[in-house]
């Protein structure tokens, strides 16, 4: 699900587009790109990061996402992701889920499918504590014939890259009608990739790093049709500035939802949704940029879309806000 690149010499390829900024960012000694997959919509998206979540859906749940970051780029990041979750017995308190994750970023496209499990441990009055684990496999693709390379002929480059490699991770979730929090690690393994070593050529490496989520979020109510729903992401991980994601939405007549993002020293975002019934919800979101990158960028786009299917003998009382 994510990537650290560490990147110490580079004498062998001419990039262009996305891939010379980023070099232009990246061409000292020892520098680390953060290439894990981000979300704007991360409230509407949080059993990709945090298993334990599936356990506070009382409902078969399904999601799909889609984000293009940095339009105009080429070899921008296109990420994508499908789940599904059910709660399992009478009592509601094991849920099961699955994730597939699509993170491609020029030459390379890395694909994930995780097992969810949660276990409701606490459940009082509308008020739950939920134990999750994630557990799967995840495949790192390198086409290097989409770069435009210095020396056609150079064997570092004459075959493509595919690894795989095992992902578990674990998370705790507490909710009730109003108020969410968790902290997940979705992956603790730290695995190495691709390396490289040479005093002519590259030398590069790129390696999984543990990333740590922090999530909350409280909704208030502003008056009998209004509801204000603050909330923040903390992703933090070694060798990376730490980020943080706040979020206010509002929410009129449990129908329609606009709200703001700010991620810090990085995009400021426009949030709308849409109930198009009390089981299914459309959002979509716009990052620009409050960085250099957004001269050469018309922003970024996302767009999510749940649906709920209650299982039987129950029904959906209100559209869940989170």
């Amino acid at each position: 699900m994510s990537r650290t690149i560490h990147i110490r010499k580079i004498t062998l390829a001419k990039f262009s587009g996305l891939w010379l900024l980023v070099l232009l960012f990246c061409t000292v000694k020892e520098s680390n790109a953060q290439q894990d997959p981000q979300y704007t919509m991360h409230m509407y998206n949080t059993q990709v990061v945090n298993p334990a979540y599936i356990g506070s859906i009382e409902a078969v749940n399904f999601g799909f996402l889609t984000r293009t970051q940095w339009v105009d780029f080429e070899g921008s990041p296109q990420t994508g992701s499908f789940t599904i979750s059910s709660p399992v017995g009478r009592r509601n308190k094991t849920a099961l889920g699955l994730s597939i994750v699509s993170d491609v970023i020029g030459p390379t496209t890395e694909q994930s499918l995780t097992a969810d499990y949660g276990y409701t441990f606490f459940n009082n009055y509308g008020s739950k504590i939920t134990l999750g684990l994630k557990a799967g496999v995840s495949n790192l693709q390198v086409d290097y014939s989409l770069l435009n390379l210095a020396n056609t002929s150079d064997d570092q480059f004459s075959e493509n890259t595919s690894l795989l490699s095992p992902q578990i991770g674990a998370g705790i979730y507490y909710n009730n009608d109003r108020f969410y929090a968790g902290f997940s690690i979705p992956n603790f393994f730290k695995t190495k990739h691709y390396e490289v070593n040479g005093s002519v050529f590259a030398s590069a490496e790129a390696k999984e790093r543990m990333h740590y989520f922090l999530i909350a979020g409280y909704v208030f109510d502003v008056s009998d049709a209004i509801k204000l729903k603050p909330a923040g992401m903390i992703k933090i991980v070694r060798g990376s500035p730490i980020q943080m994601d706040l979020s206010a939405n509002i929410y009129f007549n449990e129908k329609i939802t606009f709200g703001a993002a700010y991620r810090l020293d990085a995009a400021i975002s426009a949030i709308a949704g849409f109930a198009l019934s009390d089981r299914a919800f459309i959002g979509f979101a716009y990052d620009y940029q409050t960085t250099a990158i957004q001269k050469f960028s018309s922003g970024s786009y996302e767009m999510i879309l749940r649906f709920t299917i209650p299982r039987k003998g129950e029904r959906i009382l209100t559209p869940r806000f989170f």
